[in-house]
């Protein structure tokens, strides 16, 4: 017989924690202090704090810092500053950017497109609109997140431009009421799919055949719908534009008129050669071993993103490895924990909350997977780092915030903070050990859509 073990909460034993907690001074003392000043400020260790300077031993050149503002464009502007670094230094450029809303755009579009082509083999496929997933995929149809590997499928299909060529509307700075509405022209698609995918007649062949005809119609309805949205909140994504500049040396280039795809594959060559490379410490993880995640597709035809996963070691030796040789680092982050966000730093102990409460809070980097307490957040890119023998001890980050934050909106991270904190790094290829460049060429493990690196 399986035992009970409910313990319902007794008027005593809440009368008793209310007379401990008062009879303890350290426990008052807290409670005075964060009912007057926000927690963050009140557990921030000073000690650990001012131990932290911004100064690294390999940096590459600050460029202009960017800003995705009430957006969740991180994952496209943390790209678009890994590929902007090569032009700045192959074309002596200073203060360029390249457009997020471009990209953007057209993962709006491919998001669109994708929701409705898995919604469509759900219903067919019978699953219930109470099914874990495609309340998942309801809940959001065509959300601001997304990780490298879309990113890189978008140059590759739709190119890149300039940043003045299509820059930024309102739209794409706040896109709360944009992603609002194109969720609900989505849902009220989906349901009008939902309803002529019916169980076959007499004839389901012909049944069939007319359900497909009608499905096909409502799904090119819908993105022409969705189409139209995005235009009027984002702009029409140019087919051409005249590319010249001026370098720091005041010299002047006309190159000409080029389509975003001409302009990627002249400046943007080789995006197909990064790959992702996880930390991931949960025993049922298995290092150099390829992995992908179920239903992540954001563009029909693509399959499911896939990342390498790899030791903490190994990841940072190929993070460490790029930046020195002048190439930024996108990466993710669960990045609002353990920072102080005025200062602009992280460090796995900038917090002493366990002693401001005075009860145990710490957890193993596994530990707050598995939980999920902790997962990749945000994206952004390594531009530094601080070298003692050959061991990285902090490292210089280029995030998306605006220059209002941290150094002109440049981060200092410490290692301590890396090894807790962050889930991927994405390199080239071949800054991989052998045993783990050999899993990219297996057969990727398939990871459930609601894996914490999902």
């Amino acid at each position: 017989m399986t035992q009970n073990l409910s313990t319902p909460l007794s008027s005593q034993w809440v009368a008793d924690a209310a007379a401990s907690f008062l009879a303890d001074p350290a426990a008052r003392l807290a409670g005075n202090a964060v009912a007057t000043t926000d927690v963050e400020t009140v557990s921030l260790d000073r000690a650990v704090l001012t131990s932290i300077d911004s100064s690294v031993s390999d940096l590459i050149p600050d460029a202009a810092i960017t800003d995705q503002k009430r957006s969740g464009r991180c994952w496209a502007f943390a790209g678009l500053n890994t590929l902007r670094a090569a032009m700045i230094k192959d074309l002596g450029l200073e203060g360029f950017s390249l457009s997020q809303n471009f990209i953007y755009f057209h993962d709006k579009l491919e998001k669109a497109n994708a929701f409705l082509n898995r919604f469509t083999a759900d219903m067919v496929a019978g699953r219930d609109l109470e099914d874990r997933e495609v309340v998942a995929d309801l809940a959001s149809p065509a959300g601001d997140g997304g990780w490298w590997p879309e990113f890189a499928h978008l140059v590759a299909k739709y190119g890149m431009v300039p940043a003045y060529v299509m820059p930024d509307t309102q739209s794409a700075t706040d896109s709360q009421a944009m992603n609002d509405h194109l969720d609900t022209l989505l849902r009220r698609a989906a349901l009008r799919i939902r309803a002529v995918v019916e169980p076959a007649g007499d004839d389901p062949a012909q049944d069939a055949a007319a359900r497909d005809t009608a499905v096909r119609e409502l799904r090119e309805a819908a993105m022409a719908d969705v189409y139209r949205l995005l235009a009027i909140h984002l702009g029409t994504p140019p087919s051409r534009f005249v590319w010249q500049y001026r370098n720091k040396d005041k010299e002047f280039t006309r190159v000409g008129t080029m389509t975003p795809r001409e302009f990627a594959r002249r400046y943007a060559p080789d995006v197909d050669e990064f790959v992702v490379v996880v930390h991931d410490p949960r025993p049922q993880i298995r290092q150099d071993t390829l992995y992908a995640i179920d239903r992540s597709e954001t563009m029909v035809g693509q399959g499911p993103q896939t990342h390498v996963a790899a030791s903490l070691e190994v990841v940072k030796a190929a993070a460490v490895a790029a930046v020195r040789d002048g190439e930024p680092v996108w990466f993710a982050c669960d990045v609002a924990k353990q920072r102080d966000k005025k200062a602009g730093v992280w460090d796995a102990a900038l917090h002493d909350y366990e002693g401001l409460y005075g009860v145990g809070l710490s957890m193993t980097k596994a530990e707050r997977l598995v939980a999920r307490e902790s997962a990749p957040t945000h994206a952004m890119c390594l531009t530094g780092v601080d070298l003692v023998d050959g061991t990285p001890r902090r490292w210089r980050v280029e995030n998306s915030w605006g220059e209002e934050t941290a150094e002109k909106g440049f981060w200092t991270m410490n290692d301590s903070w890396f090894d807790q904190y962050v889930y991927q790094v994405v390199v080239r290829a071949d800054r991989l050990p052998q045993a783990t460049r050999s899993a990219l060429e297996a057969e990727p493990v398939l990871l459930p859509s609601w894996d914490p690196m999902a």
